[in-house]
């Protein structure tokens, strides 16, 4: 049995890491929230809002296929050991390499998007139809533009990271939600249709992608200064890099397919599961960015260049996976017991009704299911990068891409059978008119909710294949389960906690319940961790009173 759980001596580095990697993506997540509630007020949950949640996921299929998870499993772990051997030119020789092949294939992506867009939104879209057919289209055609930048921006970060200089990276998408949120303000003010309103947010996304590179570019060249781009492949590494890529491309491809598949047979359903879903997703990624992937990614380049030391990777595996299962566990409870209240204290404004609260809630709610194992896969999946297994992981993502699609495909249609009424309750017959009639008069359907238990259901599995992959890499004892379970007891306490305090609560102002829900179901979930639970209770705990004491 393994003797290797207890904090190594660098642990304080990699947490310290961590720390600007969680503050980084905080800044961006909050301010990526107020972006969506300023979009979900300004286009609602209808046709338009449908049709601006599928342009805008279509183009990112570029962003995330050549991105920062690309990236993460070929060009990091070679570009740390790059740098390691103290050879600047030639990791600056690396770097300039990848940047200019990686520029050369979105640059072609990108125009074959724009010139393709309509039939890449047909293939992507099926169910739509009409003017939300053609808005998705041209709305499509705009956003493949600023796509490219986003590429070349997680090309930084994979620069930044490995020279261990990681917050602005992570807080650089801020500038990017900040072009949204300018232009969704300017509209809102001016009265603008939700048609002329969503053609003009997706022109702030494409600036908001142009500045959200240059905003990195400086710190690039500070830490790289012999930098130059080149399409060569003749220089120590790249052909390293590339060989790596191959099998991560195709394994963000699987994942992909997966978002994309949820894409497909949510536009077959009632009006508004595509825009549910998009809405959902914020709340269900926002854990998982803070949280999950502030862990893995401090970890990423201290375990590609500790790879070959197995008690190394025990340790930072293991103590990675407590954090990471400590912050997330309470969050699942949060979601699961005060959903209603949450997605209704940030969405239920303007266009935003009753209707799409509950919709949005049970859609969230089955996502949560599947939270903690989806965590826990993006650290384990980093260890397995780190150790150079790649395909791997990837063929782990096209099973849990089929399991998902099947599972969502049988319970998709029986649920869009149930319906929502305008006033946010479940029950009752739609009126005899089209569907996006019925969903400007405030009706939906929980079809969505069923593509969502798909979801949590292939996350599970990948966790547990990867953690069967990844105890198969180690020649020594790993607890993987065990580290992530710690903090489950003290959540189902405040699950129940925040469960009997909603019902206390209900007609409350939905913020103010909101806060007092979770506010005190935080005490009680980190109460009972003190007692019995990870270290990073005590260590949350003694962090805030020194801030505290500090003041």
């Amino acid at each position: 049995m393994s003797t290797h759980s207890s904090p190594g001596p660098d642990s304080g580095r990699s947490q310290r890491a961590a720390t600007l990697v969680s503050a980084g993506i905080f800044i961006s997540r909050i301010s990526g929230l107020i972006r969506t509630q300023l979009t979900a007020a300004v286009l609602g949950g209808g046709g338009v809002a449908d049709a601006f949640v599928a342009a805008f996921r279509i183009p990112n299929l570029l962003q995330n296929l050549l991105g920062e998870g690309v990236l993460s499993a070929s060009f990091i772990p070679v570009y740390s050991q790059s740098l390691d051997e103290g050879d600047e030119k030639k990791s600056s020789q690396l770097a300039g390499a990848i940047g200019g092949l990686l520029g050369l294939a979105s640059s072609i992506v990108v125009v074959i998007g724009i010139v393709a867009a309509r039939p890449i939104t047909s293939l992507l879209v099926w169910g739509f139809e009409g003017e939300t057919f053609e808005l998705t289209v041209s709305l499509v055609r705009i956003m493949f533009i600023g796509t490219g930048f986003l590429v070349m921006s997680a090309w930084c970060l994979g620069i930044l990271n490995s020279h261990r200089k990681f917050f602005l990276s992570y807080v650089a998408p801020t500038v990017w939600n900040g072009a949204q949120i300018a232009v969704l303000t300017m509209v809102a003010v001016l009265g603008w249709s939700t048609r002329s309103a969503a053609e003009a947010l997706a022109w702030g996304v494409v600036i908001g992608g142009i500045l959200q590179f240059l905003i990195q570019l400086p710190s690039v060249r500070a830490v790289a200064p012999d930098l130059r781009l080149s399409i060569s492949r003749a220089y120590p590494g790249v052909d390293e890099v590339l060989s790596r890529f191959g099998p991560a491309v195709m394994g963000r491809g699987v994942v992909q397919l997966a978002a994309y598949l949820d894409l497909l047979l949510a536009s077959f359903l009632f009006t508004g599961a595509v825009a549910a879903l998009g809405y959902a997703q914020i709340l269900y990624l926002l854990p998982i960015s803070l949280f999950a992937m502030s862990v893995a990614a401090a970890e990423l380049p201290e375990l590609s260049r500790s790879a070959n030391d197995d008690p190394a990777v025990i340790r930072r595996v293991q103590t990675g996976l407590e954090r990471v299962g400590f912050f997330v566990a309470f969050v699942t409870a949060a979601y699961l017991a005060a959903g209603r209240t949450i997605v209704e204290a940030l969405y239920q404004r303007g266009e935003f009704d009753p209707s799409d609260t509950t919709v949005v809630t049970l859609v969230l709610g089955a996502y949560s299911l599947g939270l903690l194992s989806i965590s826990a896969s993006r650290l384990v999946q980093n260890t397995l990068y780190a150790k150079g297994d790649v395909r791997g992981p990837a063929r782990i993502a096209g099973l849990r891409v089929a399991v998902a699609a099947g599972v969502g495909l049988v319970l998709m249609m029986p649920l869009d059978n149930v319906v929502v009424a305008p006033d946010g309750t479940i029950g009752g017959t739609l009126p005899d008119v089209p569907q996006a009639v019925a969903a400007d008069l405030g009706w939906g359907t929980l079809g969505a909710v069923g593509l969502a238990l798909g979801s949590a259901v292939g996350a599970w599995l990948e966790f547990f294949l990867l953690r069967r992959r990844l105890r198969g890499e180690i020649n020594d004892d790993i607890r993987i389960w065990r580290s992530v379970a710690r903090s489950l007891p003290a959540a189902a306490v405040s699950l129940g906690t925040m469960a009997l305090l909603g019902e206390l609560t209900e007609e409350w102002p939905a913020l103010l319940a909101a806060a007092v829900v979770v506010g005190i179901g935080g005490i009680v979930y980190v109460g009972v961790c003190l007692v019995k639970g990870p270290p990073q209770a005590a260590q949350t705990v003694d962090a805030v009173r020194r801030r505290v004491a500090r003041r």
